[in-house]
């Protein structure tokens, strides 16, 4: 056990996995990820080259050339810097290259905000990247292990984000569980390219020019790594809980077996979530908890094995999409509902913007308001935003 918050446990973890190169641009909070990793280079407990670049787009930029060129490759960044990679995001996920990156979490300005919200990740959710998202520390550091050994599964080669909320978990120090580094060694595979730009025996043509008559082609190889991640990322959970007795899916339930009405929502909120859902429980009431893990791929064929039986459940978004009915977690969740003969009633919920409380008298509130809505035999018709002064 150690007292880690959120950005040393993934500091901590790329130090075991010992990747072949870290790319390093400040970007605050992350930057303490890539300080921390820079630290444990520089006293020899890691032997991996440190490159220091002039922006987050050259550093994805970077981590392309690395990736291509055959090596296992890491960044961080957050908010702004993640918005300035867009562009190269796309084009790594397009070239199926196994590249991760630390995302904490931070909203987009402006104004200008250093706390959490989910603005910096869901403006990148139609990149590519399979998107993951932690509850706290614990997961921080797990789910970057898991990362690199999806990413570089032959049948994915897919980039992957593994994002903690922005001061609430990058900031927050608990005591969590720290593998011996052979554990880790054992559990990751050897990074085994597909290729590589630097052998010269066997050229290869990375990111040419593709008219039409092509392109549509490329594109769904393309997809075809995010979806075959699907499989991927059950069975990396599911072997990394039976080595460490800490078992992964694409999201967790939380007192959802016997439930009327359920909450769904990501990251560190859960905790607040859940200790709702035990208050409510002792008051009788039947409510529960979804957390999504994996938003990318979306799991709605399970989301709808899950949720089906409920009578309503609120779906909680941290970000704001000006223009839009809710935000992306409630859209996706209607999609994934839609089909079904008998649905339960969906409402949404925007909450945490810049870092706002969500508080466990929020969290109550809104099972209320589900009842009250169910019992009157019809939904809710607006959006509601919580902790909003009026």
């Amino acid at each position: 056990m150690e007292a880690l918050d959120g950005n040393s446990a993934i500091a901590e973890a790329i130090k075991q996995i010992e990747p072949d190169v870290v790319v390093s641009y400040p970007q605050s909070p992350s930057i303490l990820i890539l300080e921390a990793i820079a630290l444990f280079i520089a006293n020899g407990e890691m032997d991996s080259e440190f490159l220091n670049v002039e922006s987050d787009y050259s550093a994805m930029s970077t981590c392309i050339g690395v990736a291509s060129s055959g090596g296992r490759v890491f960044t961080a960044t957050a908010s702004q810097g993640l918005a300035l990679m867009h562009e190269a995001l796309f084009i790594a996920s397009s070239l199926r290259l196994p590249i991760v990156i630390g995302v904490t979490n931070r909203t987009l300005a402006a104004p200008i905000n250093f706390n959490a919200d989910h603005s910096d990740s869901m403006a990148q959710r139609d990149s590519g990247w399979i998107q993951i998202f932690s509850e706290n520390s614990q997961e921080a550091y797990d789910n970057i292990i898991q990362a690199f050994k999806i990413a570089e599964n032959k049948d994915v080669r897919t980039p992957v984000m593994v994002g903690i909320d922005s001061v609430v978990t990058s900031n927050l120090c608990e005591n969590i569980h720290i593998q011996k580094n052979e554990e880790i060694l054992e559990f990751e595979n050897k990074s085994n390219p597909t290729y590589s730009v630097l052998d010269i025996e066997n050229p290869k043509t990375v990111g040419s020019l593709c008219a039409s008559d092509y392109f549509f082609e490329h594109k769904m190889n393309q997809n075809n790594g995010i979806e075959n991640s699907r499989k991927v990322i059950k069975n990396v959970g599911k072997e990394f809980g039976d080595r460490f007795n800490r078992y992964y899916g694409y999201f967790e339930t939380y007192e959802l077996e016997d439930a009327e009405y359920a909450v769904i929502l990501m990251s560190s909120s859960a905790g607040t979530a859940k200790k709702a859902v035990d208050e409510m429980r002792k008051r009788g009431e039947k409510v529960g908890l979804l957390k999504l893990r994996v938003f990318r791929p979306f799991p709605y064929k399970e989301l709808r094995e899950s949720l089906s039986n409920l009578k309503s459940i609120a779906v909680l978004d941290r970000v704001l999409t000006p223009g839009t009915y809710g935000g992306p977690l409630f859209i996706e969740t209607m999609a994934a509902l839609y089909n079904l003969d008998k649905r339960p009633l969906v409402y949404p919920y925007i909450y945490g913007l810049g870092g706002r409380d969500i508080t466990l008298k929020h969290i109550e509130n809104i099972f209320d308001d589900m009842k009250m809505a169910f019992d009157n035999g019809k939904g809710i018709p607006e959006i509601k935003y919580i902790n909003l002064r009026e």
